[in-house]
C-alpha cells in the first residue's frame, strides 16, 4: 500500500467520526498539558532559585562565623590570618549593627550591614535595581525593597534620593546611639520583601569604632578547593557553610519534585491512552464490514494493521501538539495570575513557569510513541480478522 493511500484512508475518521476522534485527541492534550505545565513549573521554580543565588564567585565561597561568638570574636586579625591558608584568594567580612532609617519624617527600625564591594559577589547578591557602591568616600547606601516600601514609596523612586541614618553602636555600658553627620545617597535596592536592611561602605562602620565582625565570606582559587579550605576552617574553631552545597541540596529536590509532578502529569496521560485505546477498539468494531471489503479486493492483514497504527499515531501526534499548546497556555494564564496576586501583596513578579526547548521536542516524540503503542492491540485485531466473518459481521 502506496503511503499517501495510507495517509488518505486513516484520516477519513476526521470525516466519518470527527467527533469522537477530536474528543480523543483532545483527551491527549489533557494528559500532555498536564505533563508540560507541571514539569515546566518544576523547572521554572528551579530556575528562579538558581537566577536569585548562583553567581560564578559565590559558588567558590565560603561561609564563615565562630562556633562560639562570645569567646572567638572576628576582627581583622582573624581575617589576616584566614589569608595566609593555602588557595584562599579573599576574605570580605561583614560587620553588623542596629539603627534607624529616616525618610521625610518616617522612621523605621533596620539592620545596618557594613560590607565591602567584593562581598556582594561572594553572598551572591545581585542588585534589584541600580548599583552598589564602590568607594567609601561616595557615602552611598543600598538598602531592601522591605524597607523602601516602609517609606511608602516603589523602589524605582528610591533611587538617588538622601535616607539619614541613627547608628546603635554598642558600647560596655549599653548602646549608644549616633546620628550619622550627612544623609546618604540611595545608590541601589535589593530585593528582599522581608527584611529592612541597609549595606554600607565597611569603613563607615569602622569610623564609628564597629571593629568586629559578625561573618567573612571566603573565595577560593577553584571548586576543587572548597573541601580542603573548609576542613582546615573547622580545624580553626569554624562554623562552615558553602553556596555550593545549598545549590547541590536544592537541585535535588527540585529533581524529586520534578519527578513527583510528572508521574502526576502521566496519570493523566494514561487515562487519556485508555481512551484512545477505548475510541480504536469501538472503531473497529464499526469498521469490520469494512476490513472484510478491503480484505476481499487483496489488502494485505499488514496494511489492515498499517490503518490502525496510522491513525493512532496521527491522533498521538496531534494530541501531542494540542497539548503543548494548552499547557503552554495555561502556565501563561497561572503564571499572569500569580504575578498579580504578587504585586496586589507587595511583591515583584516572577517567571516560575520553564519550559527547555528539548522538553518539547521529547513531549513530541513522547506522544507519537504512545500513539503507536495505543494503536497496536486494535492494529491486531483488525489483521486477524476473518475477511468472510468480516462481511458477515453485522
Amino acid at each position: 500500500m502506496r503511503f499517501s493511500d495510507l495517509l488518505r484512508l486513516s484520516t477519513r475518521i476526521f470525516k466519518t467520526r470527527a467527533t469522537r476522534t477530536f474528543l480523543t485527541i483532545f483527551g491527549m492534550a489533557v494528559g500532555i498539558g498536564a505533563i508540560l505545565f507541571l514539569v515546566s513549573l518544576g523547572y521554572g521554580m528551579q530556575r528562579v532559585i538558581h537566577a536569585r543565588i548562583i553567581i560564578a564567585e559565590a559558588l567558590l565561597s565560603l561561609s564563615i562565623v565562630p562556633v562560639e561568638p562570645d569567646v572567638f570574636i572576628l576582627d581583622q586579625l582573624v581575617v589576616d590570618r584566614v589569608l595566609e591558608i593555602p588557595n584562599v584568594e579573599e576574605v570580605s567580612p561583614k560587620a553588623e549593627i542596629t539603627g534607624q532609617a529616616i525618610q521625610e519624617g518616617l522612621i523605621s527600625e533596620i539592620s545596618i550591614r557594613g560590607v565591602n564591594p567584593g562581598y556582594f559577589p561572594l553572598a551572591g547578591i545581585v542588585p534589584y535595581l541600580g548599583e552598589f557602591f564602590q568607594e567609601p568616600d561616595e557615602k552611598k547606601v543600598v538598602l531592601s525593597s522591605r524597607l523602601v516600601r516602609s517609606f511608602g514609596v516603589e523602589p524605582e523612586q528610591i533611587l538617588g534620593t538622601k535616607v539619614e541614618f541613627v547608628f546603635f553602636l554598642p558600647q560596655e555600658q549599653g548602646i549608644r546611639e549616633e546620628r550619622g553627620e550627612f544623609p546618604f545617597q540611595v545608590s541601589g535596592v535589593i530585593e528582599d520583601e522581608v527584611v529592612a536592611f541597609a549595606y554600607f561602605h565597611l569603613d563607615t562602620l569602622k569610623d564609628l569604632g564597629i571593629e568586629n565582625y559578625t561573618e567573612m565570606k571566603v573565595r577560593v582559587a577553584d571548586t576543587k578547593y572548597l573541601q580542603e579550605v573548609s576542613e582546615e576552617l573547622v580545624d580553626r574553631g569554624f562554623l562552615v557553610s558553602a553556596l555550593a552545597d545549598v545549590v547541590q541540596e536544592a537541585d535535588r529536590v527540585f529533581r524529586i519534585i520534578q519527578i513527583v509532578l510528572a508521574v502526576l502529569g502521566l496519570i493523566a496521560l494514561v487515562v487519556a491512552a485508555i481512551g484512545m485505546v477505548n475510541t480504536m477498539t469501538v472503531a473497529l468494531l464499526e469498521r469490520t464490514n469494512e476490513i472484510g471489503v478491503m480484505k476481499s479486493i487483496g489488502a494485505s492483514d499488514k496494511d489492515v494493521g498499517k490503518i490502525f497504527v496510522f491513525e493512532s499515531v496521527i491522533m498521538g501526534f496531534l494530541g501531542g501538539l494540542a497539548g503543548i499548546g494548552l499547557g503552554l497556555l495555561v502556565a501563561k494564564l497561572f503564571n499572569h495570575l500569580l504575578n498579580m496576586l504578587a504585586l496586589a501583596l507587595g511583591g515583584v513578579p516572577v517567571d516560575v513557569f520553564f519550559t527547555p526547548l528539548w522538553f518539547i521536542i521529547f513531549i513530541i516524540v513522547f506522544s507519537i510513541v504512545v500513539g503507536f503503542f495505543t494503536g497496536i492491540y486494535p492494529a491486531r485485531r483488525a489483521a486477524k480478522l476473518n475477511p468472510l466473518q468480516a462481511l458477515r459481521y453485522r
